[in-house]
């Protein structure tokens, strides 16, 4: 019998299985795919991205950028892969949607202390063990989860439309990104007032694709359909995925009324994303009412947005920040990992698997699990997740998780962007001196 078990195979449970087995614990990952599918998934591989292909901003101007950087400090396998597998994507960490997942399988399956098992895992082991089965855990396993709590909550998730680069006109679309910040990594197609008008209200009355028991109010805000948005006001979009502002159109010099951007979702650039535009729209209505936009009125789509329900747990409730469950509910060792745990994005889900992985890890050497420091954007997420009093939501990473640093300084009033690098600095100050305090055994800096 392996040290520690780790049930799923996404970004969450590969990082959680890589960080025990680095601990020297000898680890059963069990991946259920292919013996059985999710209504998400297109492959067998670990950390497949069913959603966008960016892990987020890089810079440690965001709070993105400092969770990677906590991560790669930490030594992410997950990071590991995702930097030798980027694709451009302007201050973003891109990554080439089928090169990573398979870089992370490979890797993971080549670890000594790894043993992979392809089959579904029905029953919670009794041994330290793992759950990071994501928002589509099985049944049989949510009935197992459901036991300990009484309850399982969910929201529902989106994934945009991918199109072939070579069917969008190349005398409408051009390349830049916003601001000219990092490569100009983005396609975009610009939108008149008149245009950007009959596109919304077109995509607000377009028919949905039906779920069943389907709630309007449990999608997650920050993945909304861009139709909900649509529907939420005329110029919605305008001010939010569709944003023209620093996007000058070269042949104009003018910034057009509103764009719809594009970004590279392969290593060879074939393949584009449609970047903010997760949908529920019937397939035929996809196609129909997004060939309306400037430069794809012949757009040849590799995959249609979908939409699927998602599973997470009240942390809150069960959870503590080593992402053990609480002793009231359970004597196992158990550890959850994320976005089960109520995280959102990858980066995240990641994180969240390291502080898992490492802890169920630290129980097998008799060690005591540990908290990682709040002033850490990995240790404030899990802080977040597991104290927030109420209703939990999913979060991502932002500054307002980690402690504020002073506006003013010797009577000079500082940037956001200057509060911004103290607060990373300060966050990466207080990680190094917690790796160094745990031993170098729980996290390696």
């Amino acid at each position: 019998m392996a040290d520690v078990t780790v049930i799923g195979g996404g970004l969450a449970g590969s990082e959680a299985a890589w960080q025990a087995a680095e601990l020297g614990c000898s680890v059963e990952l069990w991946e259920m795919r292919p013996v059985k599918e999710t209504p998400a998934h297109r492959t067998e591989h670990f950390a497949e991205l069913v959603c966008s292909n960016s892990l987020g901003n890089r810079s440690l101007e965001t709070a993105s950028g400092l969770l990677k950087e906590e991560l790669r400090r930490l030594g992410s396998v997950i990071l590991l892969c995702a930097e030798a597998h980027s694709v451009p994507a302007g201050g973003a960490l891109g990554v080439a949607r089928e090169d990573f997942p398979r870089a992370v399988t490979e890797t993971v399956h080549a670890h000594p202390n790894i043993e992979v098992v392809r089959g579904e895992m029905k029953e919670l082991p009794d041994g330290p063990t793992v759950v990071a089965t994501g928002p589509l855990t099985s049944d049989a396993l949510v009935g197992k989860i459901e036991s300990l709590t009484g309850e399982t909550l969910y929201f529902y998730d989106a994934a945009s439309p991918i199109v072939h680069r070579d069917s969008l006109d190349e005398s409408v679309v051009w390349r830049a990104s916003r601001y000219d910040k990092g490569e100009a990594a983005y396609l975009n197609c610009p939108m008149t007032e008149e245009q950007y008008h009959a596109f919304v209200e077109d995509l607000a009355t377009a028919e949905l694709s039906p779920i069943k028991d389907f709630e309007e109010d449990m999608y997650f805000e920050g993945c909304l359909p861009v139709e909900t948005i649509a529907r939420r006001g005329r110029e919605t979009l305008s001010f939010g995925p569709m944003k023209p502002v620093g996007l000058p159109d070269p042949r104009t010099g003018e910034i057009p009324y509103a764009v719809v951007q594009l970004r590279q979702d392969d290593a060879e650039g074939r393949l584009y994303n449609m970047v903010g535009f997760q949908t529920r729209l019937k397939w035929g209505e996809q196609r129909r009412v997004f060939r309306t936009i400037p430069g794809m009125q012949s757009a040849d789509f590799a995959r249609m947005g979908v939409m699927h329900r998602n599973t997470y747990l009240p942390a809150n409730r069960m959870l503590d920040a080593t992402m053990k469950i609480r002793d009231n509910l359970s004597d196992a060792p158990l550890f959850f990992a994320g976005q089960l745990t109520g995280v959102e994005g990858y980066t995240e889900s990641t994180a969240m698997g390291h502080i898992a992985g490492t802890n169920a890890a630290r129980l097998v050497r008799n060690e005591e699990p540990v908290t990682m420091p709040r002033g850490t954007m990995m240790g404030a997420l899990a802080h977040y997740i597991t104290t927030k009093e109420g209703t939990l939501q999913p979060i991502n990473s932002n500054w307002g998780l980690v402690p504020p640093v002073p506006k003013k300084e010797n009577g000079k009033r500082l940037t956001k962007p200057e509060r911004r690098r103290r607060q990373a600095a300060s966050a990466l100050a207080a990680l190094e001196g917690f790796a160094g305090a745990a031993g170098g055994g729980a996290l390696t800096a």
